[in-house]
């Protein structure tokens, strides 16, 4: 399994403008022709784009210098300086950039495809062409570039999902994404076996699909930080809907459904508005009808990863959950 990155911290320098030229013509029999200096070329920016290729920050754990080109020097004959060209870094879906020093959000970027400008290249300098007039028909005067803005930006990763696995260390949630999608998030019968957050793509037939999340197992504390939950809770934000997911064999899933959504909505109250399912997995576990005894008195379904009981009621009560969420949004 490939290494996860959701934190990192960059360095970014657009490039300076070029300076501009003092330059005067030369022609034969024109001992002393007029100004052609020309402007300098404009600094590179260094711009973000989003790609949904890319699913970590790992890439700026090793690289945090980014430097676009500087402008070219303007020169005689009005020529202006070459541009410096644009550096492009990639980021993925979902990363949040702040000033690394005052904490501002500078940008949200979700949408793929999208291009921001993080640091801007620097105007090139005028050249003594510019400063011609009729008092003044041969300056010596040429501007210097303008400097590329310099930033230190802090990026964050919330990963981009239409659905969120939220429950407790090994209640089901790897299992459960392995079962209904291509991810295979390491499975073994110990808590905290998810380390990173797992995206699967579950196909609903008809070349409809959804994003579903496997997020580490949270235990109670988790918004104030105990086992993993802050490193993972913010990834929760970025669902349209959440699955909560029980173990069946609990002594009272009532009271750890409550405690879940207590620790949500102690790191951001507006979570608990979105949409929800709740689960009670490992039902095979149980004889014949008791899962589905339990999970009456939650609203829950009852499923089994280990023998596919209720899979596909539940890809279909997740899609249609998110087909009326996106009728909402487009309202």
């Amino acid at each position: 399994m490939s290494a996860f990155a959701d934190r990192a911290v960059i360095r970014v320098e657009a490039g300076d403008g070029g300076s501009g030229a003092v330059s005067f013509r030369r022609e034969k029999y024109v001992p002393k022709g007029g100004p052609d200096g020309g402007d300098g070329g404009k600094g590179g920016s260094v711009l973000l784009l989003v790609d949904p290729n890319k699913r970590t920050l790992l890439d700026f754990q090793a690289e945090k210098m980014f430097r676009a080109i500087k402008g070219g020097q303007g020169s005689g004959q009005t020529s202006t300086g070459k541009d410096g060209k644009d550096l492009v870094i990639r980021v993925p879906p979902g990363t949040s950039v702040r000033d690394a020093e005052s904490g501002e959000l500078l940008a949200d970027l979700v949408e793929p495809g999208l291009l921001w400008t993080a640091a801007q290249g620097g105007k090139g300098g005028r050249g003594n062409e510019r400063f011609k007039s009729p008092t003044n028909q041969a300056p010596r005067r040429a501007d210097p570039g303008i400097p590329g803005e310099k930033k230190t930006l802090a990026l964050e990763l919330k990963l981009v999902a239409d659905a969120g696995l939220v429950g407790f260390p090994n209640a089901g949630k790897s299992t459960l994404l392995a079962a209904v999608s291509s991810a295979r998030p390491k499975i073994a019968d110990y808590p905290f076996t998810t380390l990173r957050p797992v995206l699967g793509v579950v196909s609903l037939g008809d070349e409809r699909v959804f994003v579903l999340e496997d997020i580490p197992g949270l235990i109670e504390g988790a918004s104030l930080g105990k086992g993993l939950g802050h490193e993972f809770l913010r990834h929760v934000e970025r669902t349209r809907i959440l699955v909560f997911v029980i173990d069946v064999q609990s002594e009272d899933p009532a009271r750890d459904l409550s405690t879940l959504e207590h620790e949500l909505r102690d790191w951001s109250p507006e979570l608990l508005e979105k949409p929800r399912l709740v689960v009670l997995s490992k039902a095979d576990l149980l004889p014949p009808g008791e899962a589905e005894e339990r999970a009456r008195p939650l609203g829950a379904l009852a499923i089994s990863a280990a023998t596919g009981h209720g899979l596909a009621a539940f890809r279909d009560l997740v899609g249609a959950m998110l087909d009326a969420e996106r009728r909402t949004e487009a309202t």
